[in-house]
């Protein structure tokens, strides 16, 4: 194994998993390596792993220690990492949201950043974004990155109830709320698309590694 100073690092994660640190920063390519060696792991089909979880720069494997111990897996896990070059797949998919830029929060996101409702609208669905990673509920994308001039800090006070399917901003990203929860970013819209769905194969529409477009309805 490398040792833990050196990137990327292997270290304990508690008793029943460890986590891999690709990079201290965020980037796309960092989370192309990331989620390539999540699917190598999952490949190897370990009979002591019991989850594998890809986030902005880091992976975390799962296992069972009455199977495994640290050591071993830590050992196969590094021989992924250390042949990940000859296996990067950026392998992502392009989905179109359409949007109703009729959220709450819209004219004191304009008000705030100092653009007119129809820029803050335009500003938004004119981009690609990239889903860096997935978390929070099942289904809820951190998609990036937002365009400099609507990053703002999430709001003080959040919402005890934000409503499924809306569409909102915080610092440089934005999402889609899948699910009714309590939530801090602005909302600026609302799309009838189901994010989540228990019963559909696969059950979330957007996968870390997919991109995304918003595309304003009326």
């Amino acid at each position: 194994m490398r040792p833990t100073n050196e990137l990327p690092a292997i270290v304990r994660l508690g008793d029943d998993a460890l986590l891999v640190t690709f990079a201290q920063a965020i980037s796309w390519d960092v989370g192309v390596r990331v989620r390539s060696a999540a699917r190598l792991v999952r490949e190897m089909r370990l009979e002591s792993v019991t989850d594998v979880v890809p986030a902005y720069a880091t992976l975390a494997v799962y296992f069972d220690s009455s199977r495994d111990s640290f050591e071993s897996l830590a050992a196969s896990v590094a021989n992924v990492v250390n042949a990940i070059e000859g296996h990067i797949d950026d392998d992502s998919a392009l989905i179109e949201i359409p949007v109703r830029y009729n959220g709450p929060d819209l004219v004191e996101v304009a008000e705030r950043t100092g653009l007119t409702v129809e820029e803050v609208i335009q500003r938004h669905s004119s981009r690609t974004y990239r889903a860096y990673m997935s978390g929070f509920v099942p289904g809820f994308a951190y998609l990036g990155d937002l365009d400099q001039s609507l990053i703002l800090p999430r709001r003080t006070v959040p919402r005890v109830r934000v409503p499924a399917g809306s569409v909102a901003i915080a610092g440089e990203q934005t999402a889609v709320y899948p699910l009714e929860t309590p939530g801090g970013w602005h909302l600026i819209g609302t799309t009838s698309v189901t994010m989540f769905d228990a019963k559909r194969d696969p059950p979330v529409l957007v996968r870390a590694g997919d991109t995304v477009r918003f595309v304003k309805i009326d």
